[in-house]
């Protein structure tokens, strides 16, 4: 998951049409990335500054792209999320050899 913050000391048009054109610009590569799929979801918060995006995670080049290609205006705080199954399975793994690490060196 990705949080976007628009930059605002970004060097934003202040005339309406070229941040129209701008934004079109933005709208056309996000939409080209939901319909390719390495994308999955994009979404703003209420603040109307920020938001979000869902890709998957065998796409962290197309994540680094999109940061890149939305240079400067935008920031990003990018975090990999872990299913619950598969981070219940893993919080599983590091307990159960930590305790064997313990026990060993109790020996």
């Amino acid at each position: 998951m990705t949080i976007w913050r628009r930059n605002p000391s970004a060097p934003w048009p202040t005339d309406p049409t070229k941040a129209k054109q701008l934004d079109e610009k933005t709208f056309a590569f996000i939409d080209e990335a939901l319909k390719s799929g390495r994308i999955l979801e994009v979404g703003w918060f209420a603040d109307g500054t920020s938001g979000y995006s869902i890709s998957t995670g065998e796409d962290a080049k197309g994540v680094l792209t999109g940061a890149l290609f939305t240079h400067p205006w935008a920031q990003y705080e990018v975090r990999e999320i872990i299913d619950y199954e598969t981070g219940k399975e893993i919080d599983r793994q590091v307990l159960k050899a930590q305790a064997e690490q313990m026990a060993a060196m109790k020996r």
